[in-house]
């Protein structure tokens, strides 16, 4: 796999194609799980390895998968690997794995996980598709985490709530003192909807302002040769 290719793999996961705010997958465990930032990234990480082991092996066996039965494969796949997950979490992190509770066996039903194996790996060769599914996977976490981070921050006045379910040494950090009463509507699942949103449209307004730019840009060019050529020809 060449540098450029991991390049485009990598902008689309993260920024072009991100699957939280432009193809809008997921929303499920989006929604519901960025209650609190450690909830939140530990999905996403859950996510990440059950794609890019998928990806991975489906583009090991494309060619061996009957076309007419695919998509029951690509599932009996993602749903051997998220059993694996479910139990290590259960095993590892059991405080963490009660609190996900649904969730991570949902990822069996997660619509990026099937797509990016549907749409990408069944058609590319391993390497590609396993750092496609990984950039994927951070794509939606870094969305994860925003969204978890910034509920929580408004919420509840903390960061970090939940982190001794995976490092008992470690305990949550008050930003906003243990005074703060707390914004209960983020926590809540409209304040999950709100933050999204306003998400979505700084990402689009970002997007918008990129575009502009470049358009300025590449139109100056132009404009200075339209200027030389006018007075070439005076």
């Amino acid at each position: 796999m060449d540098w450029q290719r991991f390049r485009e793999n990598s902008y689309n996961g993260l920024w072009k194609q991100n699957p939280g705010l432009v193809q809008l997958l997921g929303l499920c465990p989006i929604l519901a799980v960025s209650t609190t930032l450690v909830n939140a990234v530990s999905l996403g990480l859950a996510t990440i390895l059950v794609m890019a082991v998928a990806n991975l092996a489906i583009a090991l066996l494309r060619n061996f998968i009957p076309y007419e039965i695919r998509i029951p494969v690509f599932i009996l796949v993602i749903a051997a690997l998220v059993t694996m997950v479910d139990l290590a979490f259960n095993a590892y992190f059991h405080e963490l794995y009660l609190v996900l509770g649904i969730f991570i066996p949902l990822i069996v039903t997660n619509c990026i996980v099937l797509a990016r194996v549907e749409a990408y790996a069944a058609k590319n060769d391993p390497v590609a598709s396993t750092i496609d599914g990984v950039m994927m996977g951070l794509g939606l976490v870094w969305v994860l985490a925003v969204l978890g981070g910034t509920r929580e921050l408004i919420g509840a006045g903390t960061l970090f709530a939940g982190i001794d379910m995976i490092v008992p040494a470690l305990s949550h950090i008050d930003v906003f003192g243990q005074d703060y009463s707390g914004f209960l509507l983020m926590i809540l699942p409209p304040g999950a909807f709100f933050t999204l949103g306003c998400l979505i449209a700084l990402f689009n307004w970002i997007n918008a302002r990129a575009a502009s730019r470049s358009e300025r840009a590449s139109g100056e060019p132009s404009a200075g040769a339209e200027q030389a050529e006018a007075a070439t020809g005076a």
